[in-house]
């Protein structure tokens, strides 16, 4: 057997429409248990899942460019950090 996972994806949500217009598809915990049932054929009541998340329930903070580099990991990467400051020159 093939172990795999896919990353779903919605619109966008308030808080994050300024960067992407999509957001990955978020579970609360108490929703994993549907999602996962082996038993449901129908995927029709899995359809309340791709909604977005409400930004009320999300943080958002910038992080390092690093993140984009696939050949460094770890959760360093996820820590906030300041946003690159510019001022201009004096004139």
């Amino acid at each position: 057997m093939v172990e795999s996972f896919a990353i779903l994806t919605t619109a966008a949500n308030k808080l994050l429409e300024s960067i992407h217009e999509r957001m990955p598809v978020i579970l609360h915990p108490a929703e994993c248990g549907r999602w996962l049932n082996r038993h449901l054929t129908d995927p029709t009541p899995l359809s309340v899942f791709f909604q977005p998340y409400p930004a009320d329930l999300l943080e958002m903070w910038q992080v390092s460019p690093m993140v984009n580099t696939p050949k460094v990991d770890g959760c360093e990467l996820i820590a906030p950090v300041e946003p690159p400051s510019y001022s201009l020159p004096p004139s």
